[in-house]
């Protein structure tokens, strides 16, 4: 146990400083490795659809929506949060944090916002050179290019866009909908760490989009304090007894 929370505390340091930028960071758990899984959920439930009812129940309960709001809703807090942790990483050190969903936890109904999210297990993909190389945990991939390949993989192809099509099968929530959310929280992640960040938000705003394929669902505005962003696709907040509109959301364009 030692070595591990060693290697734990190493690898996720700097991403610890970064997120400590953050306004608020109370959608991760914290620490981000979760020792204790009482009241948490594998993330594979959710993907599986087996947990799904009862985040649409907590949603539906908490913002009082339709079923294909109160899902939408829910999965716009899962990817921001999930997303979150992998893109700061990768933006701080190259490291990235694979998320895959056997090795993520999920509790519910944690006050604002809706869930948080963990790691049960850590593995991380670390570009040659780096001084975790020679770690048990670590998955040493050669450069940048297969690192955001291996994280769209990771992100993407293995976790959000099955969790996705369960959504998409329950409540029929429009998968472009989906998807720009995931762009969307991305951005946000991003804009909101730029203090703790190496370069310009904009630059590594753009290059993960490119590497996720979803560079064409929103659009950065230039602004005196950072970029802005507009969606190209709507979270279905205008639908809450309480409507309410984002400040990028695509309606305010209408």
């Amino acid at each position: 146990m030692g070595t591990l929370v060693s290697y734990t505390s190493t690898a996720l340091s700097p991403l610890t400083v970064t997120l400590s930028a953050l306004d608020s960071r109370q959608g991760l758990a914290d620490p981000l490795i979760v020792t204790d899984l009482e009241g948490w959920i594998p993330a594979a439930d959710f993907v599986s659809g087996d947990a799904l009812p009862e985040l649409f129940a907590v949603a539906q309960r908490r913002w009082n929506a339709a079923p294909h709001a109160a899902a939408a809703l829910a999965w716009k807090s899962y990817t921001y949060w999930l997303t979150l942790p992998v893109v700061l990483s990768w933006a701080t050190t190259h490291r990235v944090p694979l998320v895959d969903p056997h090795h993520m936890v999920v509790r519910l109904d944690t006050g604002s916002p809706l869930l948080q999210i963990g790691f049960s297990k850590l593995q991380l993909a670390v570009p040659s050179g780096d001084p975790l190389v020679n770690t048990p945990e670590a998955l040493v991939v050669g450069d940048d290019h297969l690192l955001l390949k291996l994280m769209r993989v990771s992100l993407l192809d293995h976790h959000l866009e099955p969790l996705a099509e369960r959504i998409h099968d329950r409540v029929k929530v429009g998968r472009h909908n989906l998807r720009g959310s995931i762009a969307s929280g991305i951005a946000y992640g991003v804009i909101r760490a730029s203090k703790a960040l190496p370069g310009s938000p904009e630059e590594t705003i753009t290059t993960v989009l490119d590497a996720m394929g979803l560079q064409d669902l929103i659009e950065l505005l230039p602004g005196e304090e950072g970029p802005g962003v507009q969606r190209k696709t709507c979270c279905l907040a205008f639908t809450l007894p309480e409507p309410k509109i984002c400040s990028g959301c695509c309606l305010r364009k209408c």
